[in-house]
């Protein structure tokens, strides 16, 4: 019994990471408004557990943000950016 126990536990935690799907979303960020901006929001967004990778661009006024899904979700970054002065949203 301890051995199927030992076994299970070993398959949950080999498994886990196949459930933790890697998301990209690309956020309007309009109140970027000089070129000091961008690194306030990727500071910003960079805070938010689970975020793996972020490109804020200046001109495009937007930020591409990349997260592990089952850490943090879009309303976490939109949050984040906002709480900096940066309100965004998901850009379509």
């Amino acid at each position: 019994m301890k051995k199927l126990l030992a076994s299970l536990a070993v398959c949950t935690l080999v498994a886990t990471p196949v459930w933790a799907a890697p998301k990209t979303v690309t956020l309007a960020v309009p109140g970027m408004t000089c070129a000091a901006c961008p690194f306030t929001v990727k500071a910003a967004l960079t805070k938010v557990v689970g975020v793996t990778r972020t490109d804020v661009k200046f001109e495009a006024r937007e930020a591409k943000v990349t997260f592990d899904d089952s850490k943090t979700n879009v309303l976490a970054l939109t949050t984040a950016t906002a709480n900096a002065g940066y309100p965004s949203s998901v850009k379509r």
